[in-house]
């Protein structure tokens, strides 16, 4: 039987790995066991998978995501994306809409 290391932020110890990501479920946080420990910061973006993110990245919204004006759709496909610092990480131009920021909660790595 594999076993999964501690959990990072917590030290609960029966952590589980899902698709990739090793996943705690005392508090929730989730890493890559194949991330560095730069990418593993505080200061890092992760998705909603907790897949790391970088500049120039493609995503996909999961989420239907209204704002002033219309929808994102779930399933809408974001390429190059830029992170920026705020409540809104992610910022993007999306078709049919055009600039925009994002959390990225509401969004996967594709």
């Amino acid at each position: 039987m594999m076993t999964t290391p501690a959990c990072k932020q917590c030290n609960y110890e029966f952590t589980y790995e899902n698709n990739g990501v090793i996943v705690c479920p005392d508090c929730d946080y989730a890493w890559s066991p194949n991330a560095t420990h730069e990418e593993q910061s505080e200061d890092a973006i992760v998705d909603a998978n907790g897949n790391v993110l970088a500049d120039g990245d493609n995503i996909i919204v999961i989420k239907d995501l209204k704002f002033k004006g219309g929808v994102v759709k779930m399933g809408t496909k974001v390429k190059n994306i830029k992170l920026v610092d705020g409540d809104h990480n992610i910022d993007c131009k999306i078709d049919g809409i055009g600039a925009m920021g994002l959390k990225s909660e509401f969004v996967k790595k594709a």
